[in-house]
């Protein structure tokens, strides 16, 4: 018997607790975008069948056919750019598109690598310098999150609709609560009505 199943062209490489890889996973499921979920386990993305498809080890890496794209940024903006009928990720106006650029910056670039040395921390210097570590960058970056979007708020971080500040804000304030328990009381209840 012949299966009709037509397998889909994306496959998405994760690791459930990344926030890299949750903002990918919001943003193909905000298009609504068929894909192959493909789990890894803590240490796989160190394994050379992994490294071939993404020589820095790191989540999540997405194959479209013969395309491979790491880096949840880039993975976003392939979306954005090949689907941009599927709910758009930024917003038509060019001033509020730029401040979704800075918002997904400053947690790309500012929060997420120094949340990523928290166990070199922890390792070299003693778990008590952990949370301390973790604090300062976190809130330092999101201080300036809060500065940045103030004057654009709308349901979400810079409007009515979800954009590409709000899928890289989500998952880092998931991040800073859930799994840091971090007090974060800033950019108020907003970013929840995405979970």
């Amino acid at each position: 018997m012949e299966e009709n199943y037509k397998a889909s062209p994306l496959k998405l490489y994760s690791y459930w607790m990344s926030s890299c890889s949750f903002r990918v996973r919001l943003a193909l499921n905000l298009k609504g975008l068929d894909y192959e979920y493909i789990p890894l386990v803590e240490g796989q993305q160190y394994t050379p069948e992994f490294m071939k498809l993404n020589p820095i080890s790191y989540v999540p890496v997405l194959v479209d056919g013969e395309l491979v794209i790491a880096d949840s940024l880039a993975i976003i903006l392939y979306l954005n750019e090949k689907y941009p009928h599927q709910h758009p990720l930024l917003p038509t106006d060019l001033h509020k598109k730029a401040i979704n650029y800075q918002a997904a910056s400053i947690v790309h670039s500012s929060i997420q690598p120094h949340q990523n040395q928290a166990r070199y921390i922890e390792k070299e210097f003693g778990p008590d310098q952990k949370l301390p570590w973790l604090r300062y960058h976190i809130g330092k970056g999101f201080a300036a999150l809060e500065k940045l979007l103030k004057d654009y708020a709308g349901r979400y971080a810079t409007g009515d609709e979800v954009h590409l500040a709000d899928i890289f804000l989500a998952p880092q304030l998931y991040a800073a609560t859930k799994r840091f328990n971090i007090d974060m009381i800033v950019l108020d209840a907003r970013l929840w009505k995405l979970f």
